[in-house]
């Protein structure tokens, strides 16, 4: 039902060609070993990197973030080829994938650092982004009213190694096993068309 709304909203968006062969996203939506094994996975995604942002606190640690006093925001960084794959698809993925309705939480992760935001990079992003927050809105996609914060990104600041890749390089691992295979199983079966070949 949310792709549905999300591909009706695609029609309404008249997106400007700028022929560019790479762009940018950057994504809030709880922890990110989850978010970043859902966007590792699509057709046209180069890479993705977990880290923070939206905070005032240079060069964050994983300790000092997850004490919810940085201001920081687990994040991925996505960079894309839209050519091959648009803003607004992954903006369907992310609604898609966690819950955009409870406001600094996501599960059992309860924090301002596992709040869903969205860090445009351009007024293009910005506008697509409040177009999709407003078509969800009035399709009554969620129960709830939609609280992601929509911020212009400032700074990146890449996680510690051990957290790259994490679903791929820790499959036994009882939260991989536990919360994001059996959310895998759903978005490959949701997104099977934009996954890679």
């Amino acid at each position: 039902m949310k792709q549905i709304a999300i591909i009706t909203l695609t029609l309404l968006i008249s997106m400007n060609s700028t022929g560019q062969e790479k762009a940018v996203a950057t994504f809030g939506g709880g922890c990110f070993w989850c978010t970043e094994a859902f966007f590792t996975a699509l057709e046209g995604v180069e890479k993705v990197v977990s880290g923070y942002s939206g905070g005032k606190a240079p060069n964050p640690t994983y300790k000092e973030v997850c004490t919810g006093l940085t201001g920081h925001a687990e994040v991925v960084q996505i960079t894309y080829h839209p050519n091959l794959i648009g803003f607004e698809d992954l903006l369907e993925v992310f609604f898609a994938t966690h819950n955009p309705t409870t406001l600094n939480r996501q599960g059992a992760d309860v924090g301002t650092q596992y709040r869903s935001v969205v860090f445009y990079h351009n007024q293009e992003q910005k506008r697509i982004t409040e177009l999709v927050i407003q078509e969800l809105e009035k399709e009554k996609i969620f129960n709830d009213p939609i609280v992601t914060e929509v911020s212009p990104f400032d700074q990146f600041y890449e996680a510690e190694d051990y957290h790259q890749d994490y679903f791929a390089n820790n499959p036994r691992q009882p939260y991989c096993n536990v919360v994001i295979n059996p959310k895998m199983e759903k978005f490959k079966k949701l997104f099977k068309e934009k996954l890679k070949k």
